[in-house]
């Protein structure tokens, strides 16, 4: 494999992990992207950033997506060179929006837009290499594969599955932020089995109503396995949920938090009730496209 070109582009979209039961393995995507050029240069890595983000993520090689492009370059065996990145971010980081994910997404997909194979290079491996770096690839998978999926782990292979769908989504977006690696702490070490035996069916329901009966995604959206426990790292957050849903919309914390995701769209007056709460609406919707180069 060599490199082709000296430039590309992708975009890559926001996801929500989890959706509720399916912890660590369903996800899903979101018509909110980030969008990231690249040229190779012979001098110094350099990282210029514009929106979410641009006042704090480093701008050299410990940002992620050089990390990405670094790991891309090595997997397909090419030599090392200088980047020059140009992120436009619409992804909020830090709100359970997988902007970490969007981030090595990018970073590989870029690999893919610079070699001279890039059918070498597909989505398999992308899906494997992001893996490396998330843990698990319940926000890597829609980020690819865009729509929602459900994902799993073959020994240290990473796989996913689209589940087809047409569910209506909004997202309420906190001005706080949570790190993930807090949002992991609260986790107990076990769980009881009953809770394990209620989200398995929760999850199984949940494959099934986002396909064909979305009259049970209330039902299909109760979790046992991590939102309590979190509850206390994001109090706005898990009152918006317990408020929404004993309003009977089926709402969720998206991914590891703060952010909001509802199977549904909300009425007006849910809407101000929420913005009011310090929350922004995204009504933008779920999206059926995944990363791809421009």
């Amino acid at each position: 494999m060599r490199i082709a070109t000296s430039e590309a582009r992708v975009r890559v979209p926001a996801t929500s992990g989890n959706l509720g039961p399916g912890f660590d393995c369903m996800g899903m995507a979101h018509n909110l992207w980030d969008e990231v050029s690249v040229r190779l240069t012979t001098g110094a890595t350099r990282v210029s950033i514009e929106g979410e983000g641009a006042d704090v993520l480093p701008t050299g090689e410990d940002h992620l997506i050089v990390r990405a492009l670094r790991r891309g370059f090595e997997a397909a065996a090419l030599p090392g060179v200088g980047f020059e990145l140009h992120c436009v971010n619409a992804i909020p980081q830090g709100r359970g929006l997988g902007s970490s994910a969007a981030a090595v997404v990018a970073g590989l997909l870029l690999v893919r837009g610079l070699v001279d194979r890039p059918d070498i290079f597909d989505d398999g491996v992308l899906l494997s290499l992001a893996t490396e770096f998330e843990g698990h690839p319940d926000n890597a998978a829609p980020a690819i594969f865009g729509g929602a999926v459900v994902t799993w782990m073959e020994g240290t292979q990473a796989r996913a599955a689209r589940i087809p769908t047409a569910v209506e989504t909004t997202l309420l977006i906190p001005g706080e932020q949570l790190l993930t690696e807090k949002a992991r702490a609260a986790l107990p070490d076990t769980v009881p089995h009953a809770d394990a035996a209620f989200n398995a069916s929760r999850t199984a329901m949940l494959a099934l109503a986002l396909e064909h009966y979305p009259d049970l995604l209330w039902q299909a959206t109760e979790d046992r396995l991590h939102q309590d426990y979190r509850a206390g790292a994001m109090p706005a957050s898990a009152d918006a949920v317990r408020a929404l849903r004993a309003a009977g919309f089926p709402a969720v914390i998206s991914g590891a938090g703060p952010s909001v995701l509802v199977f549904s769209r909300l009425d007006a007056d849910t809407v101000s009730m929420m913005q009011r709460r310090g929350f922004t609406v995204n009504t933008a919707g779920m999206s059926t496209q995944g990363a791809y180069l421009v």
